[in-house]
């Protein structure tokens, strides 16, 4: 459990040691920081953990994974929120970044989503079925792993690779049978959409997502101190959002300009908790590269050890 009162006695004793030069050149430290939906500034904001900042934040909102990725790798952000799939591929993609947080979550809402009227139920109903989705997505992987539930592979059915946006559009217009996403997507289409999950992904996914760093970052001795406050002001702030759900939601539907019931929904259910690197969240990455290079998405076996940096600690 994490103290709110707690801030950096926890943190890796050199993280600690810089903090008190991050103050002195607050105005010339800027970490620039890849969101996803708004999420963790949302989380922040509504928690006022982005007070007196010891340096500067500039913001970049991404629809995905994959262009956050993409932007990580270009040396275009510090840091990122990353799903653990996502991830792999930046990564075997030849991205100089490390995970140094997991963000353990209800794997419900990354999910497989279909009309109203449609027939598909189960997993074992996706045979010759169609499925939007981001390629090397959250979503993705669960639809291959609801696939390989019911002994199907991706042979039999029809990817169509495209952004949440234009998914969804087919879904709802009749060209694509499923859309494989994940939160706050699912939660909009179910309290908006009149959209339902045939599939979610418990059993299927790990629930982990991750704080992902350029090793330029990491090298860097004062935006490496910024970012171990960060994480752990990020820790914090979940906390508060989850015993403040309202407000929170509230903040999480101006950021990403979903309705609040939606925003609600969607992190209520999803029980997340920012954690300390462990020896089982990088057995489960490694059981993730495992499937997806037997799926043959990943060309080689990809040894994710050295994709971590565990110096970062919350508690």
């Amino acid at each position: 459990m994490i103290s709110l009162g707690y801030r950096l006695a926890g943190l890796s004793l050199l993280a600690a040691l810089s903090l008190s030069s991050l103050t002195a050149h607050a105005s010339e430290i800027t970490l620039r920081i890849a969101d996803q939906k708004g999420n963790m500034r949302a989380q922040l904001e509504a928690a006022n953990k982005l007070q007196n900042l010891p340096y500067k934040i500039e913001w970049s909102e991404f629809p995905a994974a994959a262009p956050l990725a993409e932007a990580l790798n270009a040396q275009a952000v510090d840091i990122g929120v990353i799903g653990d799939a996502p991830l792999l591929f930046a990564e075997a993609a030849g991205a100089q970044v490390k995970a140094i947080a997991v963000d353990k979550s209800d794997a419900y809402g990354t999910a497989l989503i279909v009309r109203a009227d449609s027939p598909i139920h189960s997993a074992a109903d996706l045979k010759g079925k169609s499925i939007a989705t981001n390629k090397g997505s959250i979503g993705h992987f669960v639809a291959l792993k609801a696939l390989a539930s019911a002994g199907l592979t991706a042979k039999d059915v029809t990817f169509r690779f495209l952004q949440p946006s234009d998914a969804k559009l087919a879904l709802v217009q009749g060209s694509v049978d499923v859309w494989a996403t994940w939160e706050p997507y699912t939660a909009f289409a179910e309290t908006q959409d009149s959209l339902k999950v045939a599939v979610n992904g418990r059993g299927l996914w790990s629930g982990n997502s991750f704080i992902a760093a350029t090793d330029r970052a990491l090298n860097d001795k004062q935006k490496r101190a910024a970012i171990a406050d960060y994480v752990q002001r990020l820790a914090e702030a979940q906390v508060w959002a989850h015993q403040h759900l309202d407000t929170y939601s509230q903040t999480l539907s101006k950021i990403i300009g979903f309705p609040p019931e939606a925003a609600r929904l969607s992190y209520g259910r999803s029980n997340a908790r920012w954690q300390s690197l462990d020896d089982k969240t990088i057995a489960q990455q490694q059981q993730t590269a495992d499937f997806y290079q037997q799926a043959g998405l990943l060309p080689v076996r990809v040894d994710v050890k050295g994709t971590f940096d565990r110096s970062f600690i919350i508690q």
